[in-house]
């Protein structure tokens, strides 16, 4: 099971597209942090689209969005190109943003789909875990967001 919401997120460093994150590096502003399977495949898709048509959004409330998956930053960089995504999206390619954040399998075989959103201390206000809702995710994070800041 993810980490629940009233947990301290773990702090990790993971390789982005312009060097390491640090999700210490990021405290001061919220966070939605999205674990998905894997790059350009239809679910996966649907989910970064969905969060970049509402990037706006996301900025205008003060958080950044961050998708993590186990491929390479090659890889990311060619999803990114490709659907026109304004986030960063960071390489766990040995698991362990995955682990520390207790993302599990999908029937045991996909990478799970969990969304995180972090407030500005750092602490999960939100856990979202649905391999099959991909569209949800965005919409579950903005709603955490606006009802936190409200």
């Amino acid at each position: 099971m993810p980490l629940q919401p009233g947990t301290a997120a773990p702090d990790l460093t993971l390789p982005g597209p312009d060097g390491p994150v640090s999700l210490a590096d990021l405290r001061g502003q919220w966070v939605v942090l999205y674990f998905y399977p894997a790059d350009d495949t239809p679910g996966c898709t649907a989910e970064a689209c969905s969060f970049r048509d509402s990037y706006e959004d996301f900025t205008d409330a003060g958080a950044v969005v961050v998708g993590v998956s186990g491929d390479s930053l090659e890889s990311h960089e060619a999803f990114v190109a490709k659907h026109n995504l304004p986030f960063t999206l960071l390489s766990d390619a040995d698991g362990t943003a995955r682990k520390a954040f207790q993302v599990g399998k999908t029937m045991g075989l996909f990478d799970g789909r969990v969304t995180f959103v972090l407030d500005p201390d750092g602490t999960i206000v939100e856990t979202f875990n649905s391999q099959f809702r991909a569209k949800e995710h965005h919409r579950r994070a903005l709603a955490a967001i606006a009802g936190a800041s409200a």
